[in-house]
């Protein structure tokens, strides 16, 4: 059976999509897309991703919200330190769990992310097979 390989891309409304975009590059690397084909995309690093539907609001970034982004890091402490010296109000997690730590925030626009240390059984890649 053939599968899909990952997620290719990440498309969402904005009522200020350049300055978002520039947000997400300035906090948390995320490379802009550029304006021409050849331009090229971000590459991310290989590792777990989490696909899953989800029945609560809570679970996807408040009331009203469609969608939550979790981004893998490999030094959540050193992220969280990064975005609060820039004024970012970051909430992690107290438990840490079997398959890592968390932490949550909201870019400019009150869009949900959440900042995933991944441990456990996600440090390993399991076999397609």
């Amino acid at each position: 059976m053939e599968k899909v390989t990952g997620i290719g891309g990440f498309f969402f409304l904005s009522s200020s999509a350049s300055a978002l975009d520039d947000w997400y590059e300035q906090h948390l690397g995320v490379r802009k897309v550029g304006k021409e084909y050849a331009d090229g995309s971000w590459w991310q690093d290989a590792g777990p991703t989490v696909f899953a539907a989800e029945s609560d609001d809570a679970q996807v970034g408040g009331v009203g919200r469609s969608w939550r982004i979790n981004f893998r890091v490999r030094d959540l402490d050193a992220m969280v330190a990064q975005l609060q010296a820039a004024g970012i109000t970051v909430e992690v997690e107290s438990t840490e769990y079997p398959n890592g730590r968390f932490a949550h925030l909201h870019d400019p626009e009150g869009n949900g992310i959440e900042l995933w240390q991944p441990a456990g059984a996600d440090l390993v890649r399991p076999s397609d097979g």
